[in-house]
Protein backbone atom coordinates (compact mmCIF):
# COMPACT_ATOMS: atom_id res chain seq x y z
CA UNK A 1 0.00 0.00 0.00
CA UNK A 2 1.10 3.21 -0.73
CA UNK A 3 1.88 5.54 2.02
CA UNK A 4 1.14 9.30 1.17
CA UNK A 5 2.44 11.97 3.28
CA UNK A 6 0.14 15.57 3.01
CA UNK A 7 1.96 18.96 3.35
CA UNK A 8 0.36 21.64 3.99
CA UNK A 9 -0.41 24.93 6.16
CA UNK A 10 -3.48 25.29 8.17
CA UNK A 11 -5.40 28.90 8.07
CA UNK A 12 -6.38 28.63 11.70
CA UNK A 13 -2.72 27.99 12.85
CA UNK A 14 -2.03 30.81 11.02
CA UNK A 15 -4.78 33.20 12.25
CA UNK A 16 -3.78 32.23 15.81
CA UNK A 17 -0.32 33.33 15.70
CA UNK A 18 -2.19 36.54 14.91
CA UNK A 19 -1.94 36.40 11.12
CA UNK A 20 -5.06 38.79 9.43
CA UNK A 21 -7.29 37.27 7.42
CA UNK A 22 -5.79 38.66 4.07
CA UNK A 23 -2.21 37.60 5.03
CA UNK A 24 -3.65 33.82 6.20
CA UNK A 25 -5.87 33.91 2.91
CA UNK A 26 -3.75 31.50 0.51
CA UNK A 27 -4.00 29.21 3.68
CA UNK A 28 -6.12 25.96 3.72
CA UNK A 29 -9.25 25.30 5.72
CA UNK A 30 -10.08 21.80 7.35
CA UNK A 31 -12.10 20.61 5.19
CA UNK A 32 -9.67 20.83 2.35
CA UNK A 33 -7.12 18.79 4.10
CA UNK A 34 -10.16 16.17 5.04
CA UNK A 35 -11.43 15.95 1.41
CA UNK A 36 -7.67 15.34 0.20
CA UNK A 37 -7.33 12.87 2.57
CA UNK A 38 -10.75 11.01 2.05
CA UNK A 39 -10.54 10.82 -1.85
CA UNK A 40 -6.37 9.67 -1.34
CA UNK A 41 -7.99 7.07 1.06
CA UNK A 42 -10.50 5.97 -1.69
CA UNK A 43 -7.46 5.16 -3.54
CA UNK A 44 -6.06 2.87 -1.73
CA UNK A 45 -3.63 4.79 -0.27
CA UNK A 46 -2.42 5.49 3.44
CA UNK A 47 -1.81 8.77 4.75
CA UNK A 48 -0.11 11.04 6.87
CA UNK A 49 -0.88 14.33 7.81
CA UNK A 50 2.51 16.04 7.70
CA UNK A 51 1.62 19.92 8.21
CA UNK A 52 3.82 22.86 7.24
CA UNK A 53 7.54 22.84 6.37
CA UNK A 54 9.12 23.17 10.09
CA UNK A 55 7.20 19.65 10.44
CA UNK A 56 8.01 18.52 7.52
CA UNK A 57 12.12 19.04 8.00
CA UNK A 58 10.93 17.84 11.85
CA UNK A 59 9.87 14.28 10.46
CA UNK A 60 12.37 13.93 8.38
CA UNK A 61 15.17 14.54 10.76
CA UNK A 62 13.59 12.11 13.14
CA UNK A 63 13.90 9.12 9.64
CA UNK A 64 10.20 9.66 8.64
CA UNK A 65 9.78 8.92 4.69
CA UNK A 66 6.75 8.25 2.68
CA UNK A 67 6.39 6.58 -0.82
CA UNK A 68 4.59 10.02 -2.11
CA UNK A 69 4.26 13.19 -0.51
CA UNK A 70 0.49 15.15 -1.57
CA UNK A 71 1.88 18.94 -1.34
CA UNK A 72 -0.45 21.87 -1.32
CA UNK A 73 2.01 24.42 0.92
CA UNK A 74 1.87 28.19 0.47
CA UNK A 75 5.10 28.85 2.46
CA UNK A 76 5.16 32.32 4.26
CA UNK A 77 7.82 34.63 3.11
CA UNK A 78 9.42 35.48 -0.02
CA UNK A 79 8.88 34.81 -3.85
CA UNK A 80 10.30 31.36 -3.40
CA UNK A 81 7.82 30.49 -0.32
CA UNK A 82 5.44 27.96 -2.41
CA UNK A 83 8.87 26.38 -3.40
CA UNK A 84 10.14 25.77 0.32
CA UNK A 85 8.59 22.21 0.64
CA UNK A 86 9.52 20.84 -2.40
CA UNK A 87 12.92 21.87 -2.05
CA UNK A 88 13.06 19.82 1.12
CA UNK A 89 11.92 17.10 -0.81
CA UNK A 90 14.03 16.75 -3.50
CA UNK A 91 16.84 17.18 -0.52
CA UNK A 92 15.46 13.78 1.12
CA UNK A 93 14.84 12.19 -2.26
CA UNK A 94 11.13 12.21 -1.14
CA UNK A 95 8.86 12.30 -4.69
CA UNK A 96 6.03 14.59 -3.97
CA UNK A 97 3.18 16.08 -6.36
CA UNK A 98 2.59 19.24 -8.13
CA UNK A 99 5.76 21.22 -9.63
CA UNK A 100 9.38 21.32 -8.56
CA UNK A 101 10.65 24.26 -7.16
CA UNK A 102 12.15 26.23 -10.61
CA UNK A 103 8.46 26.66 -11.51
CA UNK A 104 6.73 27.30 -8.06
CA UNK A 105 9.33 30.31 -7.75
CA UNK A 106 9.14 31.11 -11.11
CA UNK A 107 5.50 31.14 -11.30
CA UNK A 108 4.59 32.87 -8.14
CA UNK A 109 6.35 35.84 -9.88
CA UNK A 110 4.13 37.20 -12.80
CA UNK A 111 6.60 39.58 -14.11
CA UNK A 112 9.13 36.43 -14.64
CA UNK A 113 6.24 34.66 -15.24
CA UNK A 114 5.02 36.75 -18.60
CA UNK A 115 8.22 36.92 -19.89
CA UNK A 116 8.62 32.77 -20.15
CA UNK A 117 4.78 32.92 -21.61
CA UNK A 118 6.20 35.69 -24.23
CA UNK A 119 8.77 34.33 -25.34
CA UNK A 120 7.21 31.01 -25.62
CA UNK A 121 5.40 32.80 -28.03
CA UNK A 122 1.56 32.72 -25.58
CA UNK A 123 -0.24 35.70 -26.31
CA UNK A 124 0.17 38.06 -23.24
CA UNK A 125 -0.16 41.76 -22.29
CA UNK A 126 2.78 43.99 -22.26
CA UNK A 127 3.49 44.82 -18.30
CA UNK A 128 6.14 47.09 -16.18
CA UNK A 129 7.31 45.50 -12.95
CA UNK A 130 7.53 48.14 -10.78
CA UNK A 131 9.80 48.78 -7.40
CA UNK A 132 10.36 52.56 -7.39
CA UNK A 133 9.44 55.48 -9.90
CA UNK A 134 12.23 54.76 -12.11
CA UNK A 135 10.82 51.89 -13.46
CA UNK A 136 8.24 53.71 -14.96
CA UNK A 137 10.57 54.19 -17.70
CA UNK A 138 9.99 51.40 -18.99
CA UNK A 139 6.24 51.78 -19.61
CA UNK A 140 5.22 51.83 -23.20
CA UNK A 141 1.55 51.53 -22.82
CA UNK A 142 -0.97 53.96 -22.11
CA UNK A 143 -3.98 53.89 -19.31
CA UNK A 144 -5.83 52.86 -18.49
CA UNK A 145 -3.84 50.30 -16.35
CA UNK A 146 -4.00 47.23 -14.24
CA UNK A 147 -1.62 47.00 -10.76
CA UNK A 148 -1.46 44.38 -8.31
CA UNK A 149 1.39 42.66 -6.62
CA UNK A 150 4.01 40.48 -8.26
CA UNK A 151 4.05 37.65 -6.03
CA UNK A 152 0.94 37.10 -4.65
CA UNK A 153 -2.18 35.17 -4.74
CA UNK A 154 -5.75 34.55 -4.12
CA UNK A 155 -6.75 38.15 -5.94
CA UNK A 156 -4.65 39.93 -2.30
CA UNK A 157 -4.06 43.27 -3.48
CA UNK A 158 -6.47 43.66 -5.50
CA UNK A 159 -9.26 45.92 -5.67
CA UNK A 160 -11.20 48.85 -7.43
CA UNK A 161 -7.70 51.00 -6.92
CA UNK A 162 -6.24 48.87 -9.15
CA UNK A 163 -7.52 49.91 -12.39
CA UNK A 164 -5.51 53.44 -12.79
CA UNK A 165 -6.57 55.50 -15.70
CA UNK A 166 -4.16 58.40 -15.62
CA UNK A 167 -0.60 57.98 -15.77
CA UNK A 168 0.60 60.36 -12.82
CA UNK A 169 -1.87 58.42 -10.21
CA UNK A 170 0.67 55.17 -11.24
CA UNK A 171 3.37 56.10 -8.57
CA UNK A 172 0.85 56.46 -5.50
CA UNK A 173 -1.11 53.31 -6.03
CA UNK A 174 2.33 51.34 -6.83
CA UNK A 175 4.19 52.68 -3.78
CA UNK A 176 1.30 52.16 -1.72
CA UNK A 177 1.12 48.53 -2.97
CA UNK A 178 4.91 47.95 -2.30
CA UNK A 179 4.99 49.02 1.11
CA UNK A 180 2.40 46.92 2.35
CA UNK A 181 3.03 44.00 0.28
CA UNK A 182 6.63 44.33 0.73
CA UNK A 183 7.16 43.36 -2.82
CA UNK A 184 7.30 44.84 -6.41
CA UNK A 185 4.28 45.71 -8.51
CA UNK A 186 3.05 44.51 -12.05
CA UNK A 187 1.49 46.93 -13.59
CA UNK A 188 -0.26 45.87 -17.13
CA UNK A 189 -2.85 47.64 -19.51
CA UNK A 190 -6.17 47.01 -18.05
CA UNK A 191 -7.98 44.32 -20.50
CA UNK A 192 -11.71 44.76 -20.24
CA UNK A 193 -12.97 41.68 -22.04
CA UNK A 194 -14.44 38.12 -20.83
CA UNK A 195 -12.28 36.36 -18.24
CA UNK A 196 -11.50 33.07 -18.32
CA UNK A 197 -10.15 30.21 -16.08
CA UNK A 198 -9.03 26.86 -17.26
CA UNK A 199 -8.58 23.59 -15.16
CA UNK A 200 -5.78 21.30 -15.91
CA UNK A 201 -4.30 17.81 -15.06
CA UNK A 202 -0.87 16.36 -16.34
CA UNK A 203 2.24 17.23 -17.73
CA UNK A 204 3.66 18.66 -20.95
CA UNK A 205 1.86 16.39 -23.79
CA UNK A 206 -0.26 14.35 -21.28
CA UNK A 207 -1.39 17.76 -20.14
CA UNK A 208 -5.68 17.93 -20.88
CA UNK A 209 -8.00 20.60 -19.87
CA UNK A 210 -10.67 19.87 -17.26
CA UNK A 211 -12.35 22.75 -18.29
CA UNK A 212 -13.00 26.23 -19.16
CA UNK A 213 -14.92 28.60 -16.96
CA UNK A 214 -15.86 32.25 -17.58
CA UNK A 215 -16.19 34.37 -14.61
CA UNK A 216 -19.11 36.93 -14.57
CA UNK A 217 -19.21 39.47 -12.48
CA UNK A 218 -22.66 40.43 -10.87
CA UNK A 219 -24.10 44.10 -10.34
CA UNK A 220 -23.23 44.11 -5.79
CA UNK A 221 -19.96 43.45 -7.31
CA UNK A 222 -16.45 45.44 -7.41
CA UNK A 223 -16.89 46.69 -11.03
CA UNK A 224 -14.34 44.84 -13.88
CA UNK A 225 -12.29 42.81 -11.88
CA UNK A 226 -12.12 39.14 -10.24
CA UNK A 227 -11.10 40.96 -6.87
CA UNK A 228 -10.05 39.47 -3.48
CA UNK A 229 -12.75 40.98 -2.27
CA UNK A 230 -14.95 39.27 -5.28
CA UNK A 231 -13.70 36.37 -4.47
CA UNK A 232 -13.93 35.92 -1.00
CA UNK A 233 -18.03 36.56 -1.25
CA UNK A 234 -17.98 34.77 -4.50
CA UNK A 235 -21.67 33.06 -3.12
CA UNK A 236 -23.24 36.34 -4.19
CA UNK A 237 -20.89 38.77 -6.44
CA UNK A 238 -19.69 36.38 -9.20
CA UNK A 239 -21.70 33.78 -11.34
CA UNK A 240 -19.63 30.68 -12.91
CA UNK A 241 -20.56 29.43 -16.29
CA UNK A 242 -18.86 26.49 -17.83
CA UNK A 243 -17.81 27.14 -21.21
CA UNK A 244 -18.97 24.77 -24.78
CA UNK A 245 -15.73 25.31 -26.47
CA UNK A 246 -17.20 23.43 -29.61
CA UNK A 247 -19.53 26.72 -29.60
CA UNK A 248 -17.63 29.01 -28.52
CA UNK A 249 -14.86 30.17 -30.14
CA UNK A 250 -13.19 33.62 -27.57
CA UNK A 251 -13.62 30.09 -24.91
CA UNK A 252 -11.88 27.83 -27.19
CA UNK A 253 -8.98 30.37 -27.80
CA UNK A 254 -8.81 31.26 -24.37
CA UNK A 255 -8.37 27.29 -23.58
CA UNK A 256 -5.45 26.98 -26.20
CA UNK A 257 -3.93 29.84 -24.44
CA UNK A 258 -3.95 28.03 -21.11
CA UNK A 259 -2.58 24.90 -22.41
CA UNK A 260 0.30 26.57 -24.19
CA UNK A 261 0.82 28.55 -20.85
CA UNK A 262 0.97 25.47 -18.66
CA UNK A 263 3.23 23.88 -21.16
CA UNK A 264 5.37 26.14 -21.76
CA UNK A 265 6.58 26.70 -18.12
CA UNK A 266 6.24 22.81 -17.29
CA UNK A 267 3.91 22.77 -14.64
CA UNK A 268 3.38 19.54 -13.59
CA UNK A 269 -0.25 17.18 -12.68
CA UNK A 270 -2.77 19.69 -11.81
CA UNK A 271 -3.70 23.45 -11.47
CA UNK A 272 -5.01 26.39 -13.24
CA UNK A 273 -4.47 29.32 -16.04
CA UNK A 274 -6.03 32.41 -16.08
CA UNK A 275 -7.21 34.85 -19.05
CA UNK A 276 -8.68 37.70 -19.95
CA UNK A 277 -10.00 39.31 -23.47
CA UNK A 278 -7.95 42.33 -24.75
CA UNK A 279 -10.39 44.85 -26.34
CA UNK A 280 -10.78 42.85 -29.98
CA UNK A 281 -11.94 39.98 -27.92
CA UNK A 282 -8.11 38.11 -28.34
CA UNK A 283 -7.45 35.71 -25.01
CA UNK A 284 -4.22 37.09 -23.21
CA UNK A 285 -2.17 35.32 -20.73
CA UNK A 286 -2.87 36.50 -17.25
CA UNK A 287 -1.43 34.26 -14.52
CA UNK A 288 -0.87 30.22 -13.95
CA UNK A 289 -1.49 28.68 -10.10
CA UNK A 290 0.27 25.40 -10.42
CA UNK A 291 -0.30 24.96 -6.61
CA UNK A 292 -4.09 25.61 -6.91
CA UNK A 293 -6.74 25.53 -4.24
CA UNK A 294 -8.42 22.35 -3.71
CA UNK A 295 -11.54 22.91 -1.26
CA UNK A 296 -13.68 20.52 -2.67
CA UNK A 297 -16.55 23.51 -2.41
CA UNK A 298 -15.02 26.60 -2.89
CA UNK A 299 -11.86 26.64 -5.07
CA UNK A 300 -12.01 27.10 -8.38
CA UNK A 301 -10.81 23.99 -9.97
CA UNK A 302 -13.34 22.12 -7.73
CA UNK A 303 -15.75 24.37 -9.26
CA UNK A 304 -14.86 23.70 -13.55
CA UNK A 305 -14.40 19.95 -12.67
CA UNK A 306 -17.83 19.92 -11.26
CA UNK A 307 -19.59 22.00 -13.45
CA UNK A 308 -17.61 19.57 -16.22
CA UNK A 309 -18.90 16.34 -14.28
CA UNK A 310 -16.05 15.83 -12.87
CA UNK A 311 -16.37 14.88 -9.06
CA UNK A 312 -13.44 15.90 -6.33
CA UNK A 313 -12.87 11.92 -6.28
CA UNK A 314 -11.91 11.99 -10.09
CA UNK A 315 -10.15 15.16 -10.18
CA UNK A 316 -7.73 14.03 -7.15
CA UNK A 317 -7.21 10.76 -9.12
CA UNK A 318 -6.09 12.68 -12.06
CA UNK A 319 -3.60 14.44 -10.25
CA UNK A 320 -2.00 11.41 -8.67
CA UNK A 321 -1.80 9.56 -11.56
CA UNK A 322 -0.26 12.08 -13.24
CA UNK A 323 2.31 11.96 -10.40
CA UNK A 324 2.74 8.44 -10.07
CA UNK A 325 3.35 8.39 -14.07
CA UNK A 326 5.96 10.72 -13.70
CA UNK A 327 7.72 9.53 -11.08
CA UNK A 328 7.34 6.13 -12.07
CA UNK A 329 5.26 5.56 -9.11
CA UNK A 330 1.59 2.86 -8.89
CA UNK A 331 -1.01 4.21 -7.00
CA UNK A 332 -2.31 1.53 -4.30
Amino acid sequence: MMRVGITYDLKRDYLAMGFSAEAAAEFDRDDTIEGIENAVRVLGCETDRIGHAKRLTERLVAGDRWDLVFNICEGVRGVGREAQVPAILDLYDVPYVFSDPLVLSLTLHKGMTKRIVRDAGVPTSDFCVYAEAADLEGLRFDAPYFVKPVAEGTGKGCTAKSVVRAREDLCQVCDDLVARFGQSALIEPFLPGREFTTGITGTGRTARTVGTMEVVLLENAEKGIYSYSNKDHYEDRVVYRLCDTAADPVAAAAERVALDAWRALGCCDGGRVDIRCDAEACPQFLEVNPLAGLNPTHSDLPIISRLAGIDYQELIRRILQSACQRLGLHIG
